[in-house]
């Protein structure tokens, strides 16, 4: 809105005193002050108005106008009523810097000027971000041409001075003008959506998050109206850096129709995605049916060109095994397509900046569970060519090209979580599934000649986004992933898958909404554990340790820390006693007690066993 506009709308009682040719000039807001000094609450375009309490004499008019001028004000506005006609300091002071300077009627209140000002400002703004969505849609009909998700936020930020950013449930940023968000960030934001769409109330929603910065975040919906629980773990939403609690409907409708066309991209790449759940579909059809490996084979190089085009056939191969339970869910929340979903989000490669993300894996469902292929890609590899990449193509190594990656893609690009196993820089950032850098690779330009993929490791996959996806399973959703080890020929995919599917068995046996194990947790005694049946655990942890537990309830003995110690240090008294901070004596005084209360005698190997599985068991 145009300060002319505001001289000629004779029910705002404006009488201008100077400024004549400054009358051009934007209101993008208005604020009411007496202060002597308002600059703090001042970012530029606003009409200000003021009742002059703050002039006590003809020196204060020139600091108090310098200040608004130096704040970039559209124009001051000085109230009639109980001063009468405006000093002429002010009016003086006004026009050495330039600034328009309108006289308010007494009979006008500010409050009407205020709600005519922002009515019209809403309105205007409401007018360009329609503009945006028109321009945008247009953009989107071109397809992958028109720039993606990258293209309404570019044209959100300069239009409108909003910074926007396209999330994946994980925390993957899909899409962003500007500079990225910090992984902790967008962490906490994928948490607050997660957990406020499992509420069912009305987006958007409304979340602080680190550094205190107010985000409002939009869901991006693909299939309205069904069981939230079926899209809230691998949905998108829209995180726009506003507080939308006071914007006006229209405001709102437009945003959701910005939503709506992301929603569009999100469809198109879910349908190319259909190409390569069909091939995992039929290669894991293969490989459950005891086809021969030469079978196998052969559809394993139909399927690489698709999962990593222009990149030859990868050297090895892993499975991951999914699986999502609800307490109570209706046939829209089926676990198998909501694992699958989430697996392909999960195991999505960050892009590089104006390129999507590349999808190296291929998902299929069976028996209620999501089964992951995964190709493994040497370090220094160059990456597949992607759509819209720059210099998509070309070589380049995982250390210079942003979003390569050291074997599977990074879960989602979210580090930092508190959980993360190692520094936030490894847990979350692109390779960190894999053991994280090698002594042997030098720095520049790739690996050494034959180096091997770094397999996805399982106590990273879900380290940096556990948190999220616990809230948005909510108090009545499980998920647990098991991982394989790595194989190299179409022989192994068998032994892969079921090493998954046990691997899954273990995680689903321990407490906690989001579990994963992988294959080498299998060759121990935690292979057997989970399977035991629970009455059989509770017995036979309680006959061993629950005449320790209540000793140490009477008494303060500590047997049970003891205990533990005394088996990881596989029977020495001497680096027990000195892990303990106990005199030997002490030690053999502690042991004899347990043995005495049990039954049991500590050097024999049968009843360590026993004592080492009920620890493990309770």
């Amino acid at each position: 809105m145009r300060l002319s506009t505001l001289r000629d709308t004779d029910a705002l009682g404006l009488r201008l005193l100077g400024g004549e040719n400054e009358l051009d000039r934007t209101v993008r807001g208005v604020m009411t002050t007496d202060l002597r000094d308002p600059s703090r609450y001042l970012t530029g375009g606003e009409l200000v108005l003021t009742g002059l309490a703050w002039r006590h004499g003809p020196e204060d008019s020139e600091p108090f106008v310098r200040l608004l001028s130096a704040a970039g004000v559209a124009a001051l506005a000085a109230g009639e009523a109980g001063v009468g006609p405006i000093p002429q300091d002010l009016v003086d002071a006004c026009a050495r810097h330039r600034l328009p300077l309108f006289a308010v009627d007494e009979r006008v209140a500010f409050a009407t000027i205020t709600e005519y000002v922002v009515r019209q400002v809403s309105g205007e703004r409401a007018g360009d971000l329609a503009a945006v969505v028109d321009r945008h849609r247009r953009l989107m009909s071109a397809g992958p041409a028109g720039g993606g998700p990258d293209a309404v936020l570019d044209l959100l930020g300069s239009d409108l001075d909003l910074r926007a950013w396209v999330l994946s449930s994980t925390g993957r940023e899909i899409g962003g003008a500007g500079q990225p968000l910090p992984a902790p960030v967008r962490a906490e934001l994928a948490g607050a959506q997660q957990a406020a769409s499992r509420t069912g109330r009305p987006a958007p929603y409304r979340a602080t998050a680190q550094g205190g910065r107010t985000y409002s975040l939009f869901p991006v919906r693909t299939a309205p109206g069904a069981d939230v629980r079926a899209t809230v773990l691998s949905d998108w939403f829209l995180a726009v850096e506003a507080d939308a609690g006071d914007w006006p409907a229209e405001r709102l409708e437009l945003l959701r129709g910005v939503t709506r066309l992301i929603g569009v991209e999100r469809e198109r790449r879910d349908a190319a995605r259909a190409v390569r759940r069909r091939l995992a579909t039929e290669v894991f059809e293969l490989v459950r049916g005891g086809a021969a490996p030469s079978e196998i084979g052969a559809r394993l190089r139909a399927a690489t060109p698709v999962l990593l085009p222009g990149g030859g056939a990868p050297p090895q191969w892993q499975i991951v095994v999914a699986r999502v339970d609800w307490d109570d869910a209706g046939p829209e929340a089926a676990p198998g397509p909501v694992a699958r979903a989430l697996l392909e989000e999960l195991l999505a490669e960050p892009a590089e900046p104006g390129a999507e993300a590349a999808d190296r894996v291929a998902v299929a469902v069976a028996d209620d569970r999501a089964m992951a292929l995964v190709p493994l890609v040497p370090p220094g590899r160059p990456a597949p060519a992607r759509a819209g990449a720059p210099g998509a193509g070309s070589a380049g190594s995982d250390e210079d090209a942003p979003g390569a990656v050291q074997g599977p893609a990074a879960p989602s690009g979210v580090g930092g979580a508190a959980d993360a196993p190692d520094s936030p820089e490894s847990a979350g950032s692109p390779g960190s599934l894999g053991s994280g850098a090698r002594a042997d690779r030098p720095a520049g330009n790739g690996a050494p000649a034959g180096a091997e993929p770094v397999p996805l490791r399982a106590d990273r996959l879900l380290a940096a986004v556990r948190g999220p996806l616990a809230r948005g399973l909510g108090e009545d959703g499980r998920l647990t992933i098991g991982v394989s080890a790595a194989v190299h020929s179409p022989e192994g995919l068998r032994g892969a898958l079921e090493e998954a599917r046990h691997a899954r068995r273990v995680a689903a046996a321990r407490p906690g909404r989001v579990c994963v194990a992988g294959d080498d947790e299998l060759a121990s005694h935690v292979l057997l554990l989970p399977f035991v049946p629970d009455d059989v655990r509770r017995a036979f942890t309680a006959r061993l340790l629950d005449p320790l537990h209540a000793y140490d309830r009477r008494h303060r003995a500590e047997l049970i820390p003891t205990l533990e110690a005394f088996l990881d240090c596989d029977g020495s008294w001497t680096r027990c006693a000195s892990r303990l901070h106990l005199h030997v004596n002490t030690l053999r005084y502690r042991i004899g007690r347990i043995e005495q209360l049990t039954g049991r005698d500590l050097a024999r190997l049968e009843d360590k066993l026993d004592f080492f599985l009920a620890l493990r068991m309770s």
